[in-house]
């Protein structure tokens, strides 16, 4: 009896033994298959697949699209007008995201651009270059990470004179932390995602 209950508790200790180094496998699997997830990313992949934990906002295919240029150069375009109707000069001039209007239009690229005023489109024509936004108006952080995204025109940096849009603030804070960084690898991923 003794040898019986002593067997006992010796397969019961090598059964906690096996699951509990089952249950830190197990762990250690999700832990390196969330890390991965939540890192986003290498490959270019659709706007909503850019991170799992930075997600950009999801647009819909109706409203949100991209526009191929004759130049072969890719812009955002939202409700049928470049980088969702913002103003590109007013970021330079107002220093802040102010909606254009359909009275004051410049075709660029292919794409209808809107302006809050004529003298804001005046300027914009005149050298579109030095207003239109860097990636064609999409994301710069998701850019960075070969994919891109929907911006939203209220996250909004201007870097050595050009101007860069991102998904939203929260993305904004992150592409900021290395703005030298991420644009580098923008800057390297744009020529096969503008095309």
């Amino acid at each position: 009896m003794k040898q019986h209950a002593l067997l006992n508790q010796v397969l019961r200790n090598v059964f906690l033994v096996r699951l509990s180094r089952s249950t830190v496998l197990l762990a250690a699997t999700l832990s390196v298959a969330i890390g991965i997830t939540a890192c986003g990313p290498t490959t270019t992949t659709p706007a909503e697949d850019v991170g799992a934990t930075e997600q950009p906002p999801a647009e819909s295919s109706a409203s949100a699209s991209s526009a191929s240029t004759e130049g072969g150069e890719t812009v955002y375009v939202k409700d049928g007008v470049a980088i969702a109707g913002a103003d590109p000069v007013a970021y330079f001039t107002d220093e802040q995201f102010v909606p254009g209007s359909a009275e004051y239009t410049h075709e660029w690229k292919g794409t209808t651009w809107q302006f809050a005023s004529a003298e804001n489109r005046d300027l914009f024509a005149d050298g579109p270059e030095a207003y239109a936004p860097q990636y064609g108006g999409y994301c710069a952080w998701a850019v960075g990470q070969n994919a891109l995204a929907a911006i939203d025109p209220n996250a909004w940096s201007i870097v050595d004179g050009k101007l860069y849009l991102n998904a939203n603030k929260r993305i904004q804070d992150r592409w900021s932390e290395d703005i030298p960084g991420n644009i580098a690898l923008a800057e390297d991923n744009w020529p096969g995602l503008s095309q």
